[in-house]
């Protein structure tokens, strides 16, 4: 079990994951989102390689069009 703390909210999850699979647990698969983690921008290119670690403090922001 790992505890990460998403956009300020402490959640947990049954077993490690990389950043790609939380961005689809979450439901933001396909959509145009920036990730950083521990202070730092988490390239998309490494999303898949970028495996998660209990206590990690993550922001998610999803880009919105508009005018």
């Amino acid at each position: 079990m790992i505890t990460l703390s998403i956009n300020g909210e402490s959640r947990q999850f049954p077993a490690a994951l990389t950043a790609a699979e939380l961005i689809e647990i979450l439901g933001y698969t396909g959509k145009r989102i920036a990730l950083e983690r521990n202070g730092e921008i988490v390239p998309r290119s490494t999303f898949a390689a970028q495996q998660l670690t209990d206590g990690d403090k993550l922001e998610v922001v999803v880009a919105v069009g508009g005018g």
